[in-house]
C-alpha cells in the first residue's frame, strides 16, 4: 500500500486485526482511484450501553486532488455496530460510493 494512512483509536485500545482490515479496505480504495492523496480513519467506542455493549463510531476521510470525501458512521440505533468490523465495513462502503460518484461526475 502506497497511500498514506492514519488510523486513530479513541477511548479504546488499538487492534492489529482492525488495522489490517482498514489497510485492506484502503488498498481497495487505492485500486478504485490511484490519485487519492491520503486517508484518515478514526474509530471510537464512545458509549457503554447497559444492555448492548459498545457501539463503534467510524469516520473515514479521503483527500483527492481538489476534493475531500468524508464518511462518518455513528452507531445511532444500528446495533450491528457493536461489531467493529461491521462499523468499519459500513464506513468504507459509504466512502467507496462517494469515490464512484466522484469518478462518474468527473467522466461526464
Amino acid at each position: 500500500m502506497t497511500l498514506p494512512l492514519q488510523i486513530t483509536f479513541h477511548q479504546m485500545d488499538s487492534s492489529p486485526a482492525v488495522r489490517e482490515r482498514i489497510e485492506e479496505r484502503t488498498e481497495k480504495l487505492e485500486h478504485l482511484y490511484d490519485r487519492i492523496v491520503d486517508c484518515r480513519v478514526v474509530i471510537e467506542a464512545p458509549h457503554r450501553h447497559h444492555q448492548k455493549g459498545n457501539l463503534f463510531s467510524v469516520a473515514v476521510e479521503v483527500n483527492i486532488p481538489g476534493n475531500k470525501l468524508t464518511s462518518h458512521r455513528s452507531p445511532g440505533k444500528h446495533h450491528e455496530h457493536e461489531d467493529i468490523y461491521i462499523a468499519v465495513r459500513d464506513a468504507f462502503d459509504a466512502i467507496e460510493r462517494q469515490v464512484h460518484d466522484f469518478l462518474r461526475k468527473r467522466s461526464a
